[in-house]
C-alpha cells in the first residue's frame, strides 16, 4: 500500500517549501509533489512606477538574491530603452557579480547544505593526526590544505563537543546524524567540519568584496540604468587593490577547501544510491554569464542540452519561454510567454488525507491535490518542455559547446575522483558542479579585472545617457545565469511608467509542479525512483533538494491587494530535521 511522507517545512533554504513523497512497499519514491507555501509580491508593486527604479524593488525580491534582482531589473529596463551601458561599467558588474558566486556557493554547501552530507558527531571522535595526512588527498595539485592542520582540527573538536556536552548542538541540532546514506569517515567529517567553521570566516570577506563597488551588502546601491556609480572607487588604486585582494583568498580558499571537500565527497559517497540515481529529467537549460572582456564571458552558452546528451548544443529561442499555472494558485490562462504573463490568485488548499509522521505513524495530514492546484509557484518551460536550470545545468550545458575553461576544469576533477561524466547529472554531480562553477570563476575571473584596469587608463566612462519617450512604449528583458541558475526579467514600458512586470527565476523553473502535460519539473521528477532507507528519516529527499539551493521567496509572484487572505499556514520549526 502507498504511503506518503510529507516534510514541512524543508529548512535551510530561503523561503517556505514542503514536499511530498509517495512511497511503495519497498519504500521506494513512486511520486513526488514540491509545494511552495508562502509568496511575495514585487511584480504587483512595481505597476505605474518609474522603470529607473525598478532594480531597486526587485533586488527586495529576496534577501539572498538581491544583486541578481537588482542587476537584473537594472538591465532589464536597459534592453528595453536600448541601452548600450560602458564596458567599464559592465566589467565592474562582473566583478560584483563573482563575489556573490563567491559568497553563494561556498556558504550553500557549508552553511546549508553540509549536514546532508556531514555527521557531526562522527567528527568529535576522530584522530586529528590521521585527518590532517588525510586532508591532502583532495586538494587539486599545486596547493596545500587549508584548516586542516592537526592542532586546528583538534581545537575544532574542542569547540563543537562544548555544545554536544551541553546536550544542544546549537546549529547542528535536528539533523540526522548516524543516518545509514552518511558516508563520511569520522576523519573526512572532521576535515569538513573545521571548514564549515572556517566559511563562516570566509563569507564575510565576499560579502566585503561586493561592498567595495555596491557599497553595501546585501543590497548593493551602486547599479543605475545606463551604468554604473561607483566612479571614485574605480579611481582609486587602493579600492581596486583591495578588490584584487580579497578574489585571491575567496579564490585559494575556493581550491583549497571547497574543491578539497567535494572531490573527498565524489571518493566517500561514490557508491551510495541515493545520490548517484541519474536525474529522470535529462534537458538542461543555461544562459551566458560573467563578462570578462569587450564580448567575452567566463561562461559563454545560451542555450541548452536534451537527455543528457553531451554531444549536442542547442541555441535559445527567447520565443519558447513560457509559464503554466495548471498546478498552481493561480487563474488558469494556459501557456504564456512572461511579456503576456498574468499573476491572478486562486487559492484552492490542501485536501484530506494520512501520511508517516517521525515516529512512523499513520497520521491526519492536509496534502497536496495531484489533479488541482498546490503550489505558489508557476511551472516555466521551454518548447513546452520542462528544464533544470542551475550549477549544473551551467556547467553541462558549456561543455557540450565546447567553452574551453569549463571542459578544462570539469575533466580534471572527474579525473582526479574517477567518476565518468554521467555522474555529472546525480545529486552528487549537481552538488560538485556548483563547486566547479566557484573554481573556473576562481581561476579565470581576474580577467575582468585586468580588462577593467587597463580600461580604464584611455576610457572613465561609466555611464550611458540615454532618455524615455513619455509617447513611446517600451519592452524587454534581462537573461542571465545567476548562483541558482537562469533568471530573466520581463517588463513593458508605456507612457513612461511600467505596465508589466514578470520574473522567471531558477527556483521556478527547478521547484515548479506539473505543467497542464503531466510534465514534472526538476524537484519532483529526480526524486521518483530514489529508495528511502528509513521513512521516518527522509535524508535522501532533503539531500536532493538541498542540492538545488532552493530560493523560494524568489519563485513565488503573488499578494493580494485588497488585503483578502488567500491561505493561513502554521509553521513548526521544531519538526523534524529538514
Amino acid at each position: 500500500m502507498a504511503k506518503r511522507v510529507v516534510i514541512d517545512p524543508i529548512t535551510r533554504i530561503e523561503g517556505h517549501l514542503r514536499v511530498e513523497v509517495v512511497l511503495d512497499e519497498n519504500n521506494v519514491i513512486k511520486d513526488a509533489y514540491s509545494s511552495a507555501t508562502l509568496w511575495r509580491g514585487i511584480e504587483v508593486i512595481l505597476k505605474g512606477r518609474d522603470p529607473r527604479d525598478a532594480g531597486f524593488m526587485t533586488q527586495r525580491i529576496c534577501g539572498v538574491c538581491t544583486y541578481s534582482h537588482y542587476k537584473a531589473g537594472i538591465m532589464a529596463v536597459e534592453n528595453a530603452l536600448g541601452i548600450e551601458p560602458p564596458l567599464n561599467a559592465k566589467l565592474t558588474r562582473s566583478l560584483m557579480n563573482m563575489a556573490l558566486f563567491f559568497h553563494d556557493h561556498m556558504v550553500h554547501f557549508y552553511q546549508l547544505h553540509g549536514l546532508d552530507w556531514v555527521d557531526i558527531i562522527s567528527a568529535l571522535k576522530a584522530d586529528p593526526k590521521k585527518a590532517s595526512e588525510e586532508a591532502f588527498k583532495y586538494v587539486p595539485k599545486g596547493y596545500n590544505p587549508i584548516a586542516t592542520g592537526e592542532d586546528e582540527l583538534r581545537e575544532v573538536q574542542k569547540r563543537v563537543a562544548k555544545f554536544a556536552e551541553k546536550g544542544d548542538l546549537g546549529p547542528f541540532k535536528n539533523a540526522y546524524f548516524g543516518h545509514k546514506t552518511m558516508k563520511f569517515t569520522p576523519e573526512q567529517n572532521l576535515i569538513a567540519l573545521s571548514h564549515y567553521l572556517k566559511t563562516l570566516e570566509i563569507q564575510r570577506i565576499a560579502a566585503q568584496a561586493m561592498a567595495i563597488f555596491g557599497g553595501k551588502n546585501p543590497h548593493p546601491q551602486s547599479l543605475t540604468v545606463g551604468g554604473v556609480t561607483c566612479t571614485m572607487d574605480l579611481q582609486d588604486p587602493s579600492r581596486l587593490g583591495e578588490y584584487l585582494q580579497k578574489f585571491q583568498i575567496l579564490a585559494d580558499y575556493a581550491n583549497r577547501a571547497y574543491y578539497a571537500d567535494l572531490a573527498m565527497a565524489a571518493e566517500a559517497f561514490r557508491n551510495e544510491p541515493s545520490v548517484t540515481q541519474k536525474t529522470n529529467l535529462g534537458n538542461f537549460l543555461t544562459y551566458r554569464e560573467h563578462q570578462v572582456g569587450a564580448n567575452k564571458w567566463l561562461f559563454d552558452a545560451c542555450g541548452y542540452i536534451k537527455n543528457h546528451d553531451l554531444s549536442k548544443f542547442y541555441e535559445i529561442d527567447e520565443s519558447k519561454i513560457e509559464e503554466d499555472v495548471t498546478h498552481s494558485w493561480y487563474k488558469d490562462t494556459g501557456f504564456r510567454h512572461p511579456y503576456d504573463g498574468e499573476t491572478v490568485p486562486e487559492y484552492t488548499g490542501y485536501v484530506d488525507g494520512k501520511s508517516i509522521d517521525g515516529k512512523g505513524n499513520e497520521v491526519d495530514t492536509k496534502l497536496a491535490n495531484p489533479n488541482g492546484k498546490y503550489s505558489w509557484v508557476k511551472s516555466p518551460r521551454y518548447d513546452r518542455e520542462p528544464m533544470e536550470v542551475g550549477p549544473l545545468a551551467c556547467m553541462v550545458v558549456n561543455y557540450a559547446k565546447g567553452n574551453e575553461k569549463v571542459r578544462k576544469v570539469v575533466d580534471e576533477f572527474l579525473a582526479q575522483t574517477g567518476l565518468p561524466a554521467e555522474a555529472l547529472f546525480t545529486v552528487l554531480g549537481r552538488t560538485a558542479a556548483r563547486m566547479l562553477q566557484t573554481k573556473v570563476i576562481a581561476d579565470y575571473g581576474l580577467e575582468a579585472f585586468n580588462n577593467l584596469v587597463e580600461n580604464l587608463k584611455s576610457d572613465k566612462s561609466t555611464v550611458a545617457p540615454y532618455k524615455i519617450d513619455p509617447n513611446k512604449e517600451y519592452k524587454g528583458r534581462y537573461i542571465g545565469d545567476v548562483p541558482r541558475g537562469m533568471l530573466s526579467h520581463w517588463c513593458r514600458i508605456k507612457n513612461g511608467k511600467i505596465e508589466n512586470w514578470q520574473a522567471v527565476v531558477p527556483s521556478t523553473w527547478n521547484a515548479g509542479p506539473a505543467d497542464g502535460n503531466g510534465k514534472k519539473g526538476a524537484y519532483e521528477a529526480n526524486l521518483i525512483g530514489m529508495k528511502l532507507a528509513d521513512p521516518t528519516k527522509p535524508l535522501e529527499v532533503i539531500r536532493s533538494i538541498h542540492s538545488y539551493d532552493p530560493c523560494i521567496a524568489c519563485a513565488v509572484h503573488v499578494m493580494d491587494v485588497k488585503g483578502k487572505k488567500l491561505g493561513e499556514f502554521k509553521v513548526d520549526p521544531l519538526y523534524g530535521a529538514c
